[in-house]
């Protein structure tokens, strides 16, 4: 379990470090929008987000989408990992050791922000969001539970797991490891 609580932590950093990444290109966004804002085209991208089928489906494709290609794209790529994972020395691939093609790295990506698009889904439903939320409905509140407990069960699958896999890595068939023992997998073959 130790190596496990490692890994853990590991992933973390990592995925914090992506994320500064992920923050640079959300700045540029809202930059980007209050621009837009501004000129003869705003009215009509603020209608975008009027009701809440259109606010989620922009909001996946000007956010969600670039996540989760930045993280399968590097992942499938040369370095088998992001820019987090690669400070750390961690890589990457199947569970025979192999680089990741970009559709497995696609499905692993899309199970692990899972979570976050689900809160999104719920998040825009609930009556006057984001500027004046009111009470939402009960399925609302059972979404954003169920988000809590898909995060739970992905961190404690890590911690439990001999092979240092989360949920989404199983159900994938990756791994994630550093770097020096990805070269000891490949070399007992």
């Amino acid at each position: 379990m130790k190596n496990s609580l490692t890994l853990l932590w590991k992933r973390l950093l990592a995925f914090a470090l992506d994320y500064l990444i992920i923050s640079i290109y959300l700045a540029v966004l809202i930059g980007f929008s209050v621009l837009l804002a501004h000129t003869p085209a705003g009215p009509g991208f603020r209608a975008l987000f009027d009701a809440p089928n259109s606010a989620e489906i922009t909001a996946f494709l000007l956010l969600v989408t670039p996540v989760l290609l930045y993280f399968s794209l590097f992942e499938s790529s040369y370095w088998q990992a992001t820019w987090g994972k690669r400070v750390l020395g961690m890589r990457v691939t199947t569970t025979g050791g192999a680089p990741v093609s970009f559709l497995r790295a696609l499905w692993r990506n899309a199970l692990k922000l899972l979570p976050w698009e689900l809160t999104h889904a719920c998040l825009w439903r609930i009556p006057g969001w984001p500027f004046d939320p009111q009470t939402p409905p009960l399925w609302i509140n059972v979404g954003l539970i169920l988000v809590w407990v898909i995060v739970v069960v992905y961190l404690l699958s890590l911690v439990l797991s001999r092979t240092g896999q989360t949920l989404y890595d199983r159900l994938a068939g990756v791994r994630v490891a550093p770097v020096e023992k990805m070269a000891a997998l490949r070399s007992s073959k």
